[in-house]
C-alpha cells in the first residue's frame, strides 16, 4: 500500500500585488515540516507541485528542512494542482474585485473577515455552477484536475510514499471527491485548510482513500502558536 502526501504551501503574501510568494512565515513553516519529515525517516518517491511559485518555494523549503527523497527525484508539475483564481470568481460572483487594501495587508481581522465571506459565498455559486468566473474551468473540471494528481500518484507508485505541494483549492476538492461529498462542501474545507497542513491519502493502484486531513503536528509543537495561519 501507498501513501501520499497532500501539502498546502505555506503563508502567502496575502493583501499585497504580489501573492504568489511566501512570507518569511510560510518560508518558515515548511522547513519545520520538511525537519518533521526527517524525523520520521519518510523517503518521498516523488514530489508534485503545481507551477505557481508558492507552492515551489514550499517544496524547496521541505528541502531545505531535511526531507528525504528517494534517487534522481525532480520535480513534476500538474496544472491541475494550482489554485482557482479568486479575482474571477470574486467579479463572476459580484461584479467588482475589492482592491488589497492597506489594512489587508496588515492583516487586519475586520477586514480579512469581509474578505473571506464574500469569497465564500462566490465560491459556493461556482461550486455550484451558478456563476461561470472568465478563464476558468467549472469547478467539476477543477476538481478532477485536482484528482488526476492523486491517480497519477497511486498509478505510478502503488507501493511507494509521493509528497505533493497544492493549495487549499485542490486539496479540499481532492477530499470531498474521496468522501463523495457535494461541492459546497469543498468550499467549506477549503476555507479551514492551513499553512503548510498535511492531507494524507492511502492507495493502491485501484484506489485512495482518506486517512488524516489538515495536520500541522510540526506547529502544533512550536512555541510560537502565530505560526498556524489560515492565509
Amino acid at each position: 500500500m501507498g501513501s501520499i502526501y497532500v501539502v498546502r504551501h505555506g503563508q502567502a503574501a496575502f493583501g499585497t500585488d504580489d501573492y504568489d510568494r511566501l512570507t518569511e512565515v510560510g518560508l518558515a513553516q515548511a522547513r519545520l515540516l520538511g525537519e518533521y519529515f526527517a524525523a520520521r525517516r519518510l523517503r518521498f518517491d516523488a514530489v508534485f507541485t503545481g507551477t505557481l511559485l508558492r507552492q515551489q518555494q514550499t517544496a524547496r523549503g521541505l528541502l531545505q528542512g531535511g526531507t528525504d527523497l528517494a534517487a534522481e527525484v525532480a520535480e513534476e508539475h500538474f496544472t491541475g494542482l494550482n489554485e482557482y483564481d479568486p479575482e474571477a470568481i470574486l467579479l463572476a460572483h459580484t461584479g467588482n474585485v475589492p482592491a488589497p487594501a492597506a489594512a489587508a495587508a496588515r492583516r487586519d481581522p475586520k477586514v480579512v473577515r469581509e474578505h473571506f465571506r464574500m469569497l465564500r459565498d462566490a465560491l459556493t455559486a461556482w461550486a455550484e455552477d451558478r456563476i461561470q468566473p472568465k478563464g476558468m474551468l467549472a469547478f467539476q473540471g477543477f476538481q478532477e484536475g485536482a484528482v488526476a494528481a492523486l491517480i497519477e500518484a497511486r498509478q505510478r507508485f502503488p507501493d511507494g510514499k509521493v509528497l505533493i505541494v497544492s493549495s487549499g483549492g485542490p486539496i479540499a476538492a481532492m477530499v470531498a471527491a474521496s468522501l463523495n461529498a457535494p461541492p459546497s462542501a469543498a468550499v467549506e474545507l477549503n476555507l479551514r485548510i492551513r499553512n503548510c497542513s498535511v492531507t494524507e491519502f492511502t492507495s493502491n493502484p485501484k484506489r485512495h482513500s482518506l486517512l488524516s486531513f489538515n495536520a500541522v503536528p510540526h506547529l502544533d509543537a512550536q512555541p510560537d502558536a502565530s505560526l498556524i495561519t489560515y492565509a
